[in-house]
């Protein structure tokens, strides 16, 4: 089976608006076995949508659109989509009390026009939006499968997996089962070329990575006759993977780096608090944005002034006169601080220049230092990153939280 998508939207053409779905949907498809052969972006204009329409059904067996299912006029793909189709929109009652609750839910008026979005192409398979208003749908025509998802990303996404995955599996014989590995510390060039002897060996299962902000996703995906002879021919090919890559795999079919290592915490009972500079707090927040968080995370500070560093954290004013605030004894002085004054387990410190511009002592854009302390040891860590503000940032506070999940890793 072979897929175009067509998104749909104004604001794509404009910039105003990225095309994520595209990006999201080209990889979930992949990983499916499902080849993206053609990406289409169309205005909200019937005409321009209509001749889109026609001519992916010329080339493709799967037409997914996203975008255009809201209730306002510019809204078309339905209607455009099921004139191309010769289909009929029908009123579903049940998608129709769906959007009623969702309004009434949210103490919020609902006007007369939402109730567009429950016309849907007659016959359809209709997918429940538990992400937002706007109903999804299936249909089979003339040969060619068609899913219209709606725009806006969570929606998007969330659908897709909910609805739309389940509803493709329906179209092959058999299972299409998926072993997602999450990497940190090797970026995707070097571990495209570490492991490309064996993706070129495999035929099914697959091997593909898929980069991600600071780190990689690696997807082992097997079709097969069940969900259990899936796993079987997955597990084979995952040995072999960590055979070659190690402990730069925080994760098995894990949602983030923060997300492992407090589990980790909370499997060991200890617990957690943070000192930092350049991150600014990042490394607290990436804790806390976990749920259930608050039974490891004792605290943290932000300490940007070097006076903070010694009011908050005790880090002697000679030692940052000395050394400089970026530096690995300032850095383990941070942590040992931070340690010390929530009495923590363990305690994490980032200290760094972040940019765009080097520090008054002369410390280049991307020098950081990150610390760990426990009541053994205290571990630093130098990196020397040639990135954007943002990524030096986030590339830091994610070292930082792997630095700790290696060392809980240890304790097994």
């Amino acid at each position: 089976m072979n897929a175009e998508l067509i998104a749909v939207g104004t604001e794509l053409l404009l910039g105003s608006t990225v095309n994520s779905d595209a990006a999201m949907l080209s990889q979930e498809l992949s990983a499916l076995g499902i080849g993206v052969y053609h990406h289409t972006v169309v205005g909200d204009n019937p005409q321009r949508l209509r001749e889109a329409i026609d001519l992916a059904k010329t080339r493709a067996d799967l037409i997914i659109t996203t975008g255009g299912l809201g209730p306002t006029y510019d809204d078309l793909t339905k209607t455009v989509v099921a004139e191309a189709f010769g289909k009929q929109l029908v009123f579903d009652p049940e998608s129709a009390d769906i959007i009623r609750n969702y309004f009434a839910q949210f103490h919020r008026p609902m006007t007369e026009n939402n109730l567009q979005q429950a016309y849907l192409p007659e016959g359809c398979i209709i997918f429940k939006n538990d992400f937002g208003t706007a109903p999804a749908c299936a249909f089979e025509a003339d040969g060619t499968h068609v899913i219209m998802l709606p725009g806006p990303p969570r929606e998007c996404m969330g659908v897709f997996r909910t609805k739309g995955i389940p509803y493709l599996a329906t179209l092959t014989d058999g299972v299409i089962h998926s072993r997602s590995l999450r990497i940190y510390g090797v970026g995707e060039s070097a571990l495209e070329m570490q492991l490309r002897p064996l993706m070129q060996s495999l035929d099914n299962p697959t091997l593909a990575p898929y980069a991600k902000e600071s780190e990689v996703e690696l997807r082992i995906t097997a079709k097969a006759g069940t969900v259990e002879a899936a796993q079987a021919m997955i597990a084979p090919v995952e040995a072999q993977v960590r055979e070659i890559l190690g402990d730069k795999i925080y994760g098995t079919d894990v949602a983030d780096l923060q997300s492992v290592v407090v589990q980790a915490l909370k499997e060991r009972g200890k617990t957690v608090s943070t000192a930092e500079s350049c991150t600014g707090g990042l490394v607290a927040n990436m804790i806390t944005d976990v749920a259930g968080a608050s039974a490891v995370f004792s605290g943290g500070f932000v300490t940007y002034s070097n006076q903070a560093k010694t009011d908050l954290l005790g880090v002697p004013a000679a030692m940052v006169e000395e050394h400089s605030a970026v530096s690995a004894p300032v850095a383990q002085a941070m942590a040992e601080g931070a340690r010390q004054r929530m009495h923590s387990d363990f305690a994490l410190a980032v200290t760094g220049v972040a940019g765009p511009d080097s520090d008054e002592r002369g410390n280049p854009v991307g020098l950081i230092f990150v610390a760990l302390a426990s009541a053994e040891e205290t571990q630093i860590k130098k990196l020397e990153f040639a990135s954007s503000r943002q990524r030096v940032r986030r590339m830091a506070a994610m070292t930082a939280l792997d630095l700790l999940r290696k060392k809980l890793a240890e304790m097994d």
